[in-house]
């Protein structure tokens, strides 16, 4: 017999705990070994009963949980799927995705346990595929007060198109904390995260990097020294209006949204396209890569020694399109360096 997954579910209100609790274990593949009542209370359990993951609320009493996610990945690291209803605080997502999380789900509204049933599947997939996380690079990004301020515009030349789904936000929040300002470019990324995170998460990301940091909207156009975030549950494409101005296209989900992305990018940029592909599970973006270096574009993939979740990475490279593949820390001196890139910086 295949051995079960097991969760410790820490959350403060005992009806949701039994809630949790008995969704968890309605599944054959899952056992609840454990509940607590808070952080610390779940720090301690943690340390006692070794769980494969851990479902953490954030508003409890003693130590909250992003007090608890701090002393966890730290002292004992598991991986950790937040179930909160505080997808409204900025601070509170941005921050747990930024400490390492898994990922973060909504607690159902009015957190009863019939409403909890609602996103059973959307829990018991999360709860699984962290067990499957290389916990050695889930880590925290060490974020500092920028100092590149600057009100001068670069032309837009370049798209450096990025592609993520589960656990990007921890990848791509490192990536532009470095990524220089002066960048004739716009940077798109498309990941794996629900709408409703998005404001809340764009609101706060804007305060650590110099990059403006935005939601797409259908039709705007885009602009240098801005990085759009997009939710791939909605299909976003890349175009130029009767002026010449490239503005996005959003629509519908789709079955391959970074193929999608992608390829359209390539479309409007042609070589001056940067495709990047990170952390993440499936198997899209193969045909998006293509597409980019049929223009002669660059893509790019992080090398799956330091990826999260290989399999993403690990399809593109399979299918033989990607340029170059570098370890996460060396993603931006490889775009920087990218031969026509270098050029327009004054680099080379």
């Amino acid at each position: 017999m295949n051995k079960k997954l097991t969760v410790l579910v820490v959350d403060d209100a005992s009806f949701m705990t039994k809630a949790i609790s008995e969704l968890l274990n309605g599944d054959p593949d899952i056992e609840v070994i454990g509940t607590a009542c808070n952080g610390l209370d779940g720090l301690g359990k943690i340390k006692q009963l070794h769980p494969d993951v851990v479902t953490l609320d954030i508003d409890m009493p003693v130590m909250d949980g992003l007090q608890a996610i701090r002393h966890i990945m730290i002292e004992s690291p598991v991986p950790i799927v937040v179930l909160s209803s505080l997808y409204g605080d900025g601070a509170i997502t941005f921050e747990a995705l930024r400490l390492g999380v898994v990922d973060f789900v909504a607690k159902p509204s009015g957190a009863i346990s019939r409403d909890i049933q609602t996103d059973k599947q959307r829990i018991l997939d999360r709860i699984k595929l962290a067990a499957t996380v290389n916990l050695v690079n889930l880590r925290r990004v060490k974020l500092n007060s920028f100092n590149e301020i600057s009100n001068q515009k670069y032309p837009l030349d370049y798209l450096i198109a990025i592609g993520t789904t589960l656990s990007g936000p921890n990848s791509f929040i490192r990536l532009m904390s470095k990524l220089s300002l002066k960048l004739p470019a716009s940077v798109v990324v498309v990941l794996e995260i629900s709408p409703k995170v998005l404001p809340s998460f764009v609101e706060k990301f804007n305060e650590f990097v110099p990059w403006e940091i935005q939601i797409p909207e259908d039709y705007k156009e885009l602009q240098q020294g801005t990085c759009y975030i997009h939710s791939n549950e909605h299909e976003i494409t890349v175009y130029k209006d009767m002026k010449g101005k490239v503005r996005f296209k959003i629509r519908d989900a789709v079955e391959s949204p970074l193929d999608s992305f992608f390829s359209s990018a390539a479309q409007v940029f042609g070589r001056k396209t940067i495709g990047v592909l990170l952390t993440g599970c499936g198997s899209d973006g193969a045909d998006g890569f293509a597409a980019i270096q049929e223009k002669s574009g660059l893509t790019i993939a992080q090398s799956m020694d330091t990826c999260v979740y290989p399999n993403l990475v690990d399809n593109v490279i399979k299918h033989g399109v990607v340029d170059k593949v570098v370890e996460e820390e060396k993603l931006v001196e490889t775009m920087m360096l990218a031969e026509e890139l270098s050029r327009a910086c004054g680099l080379d």
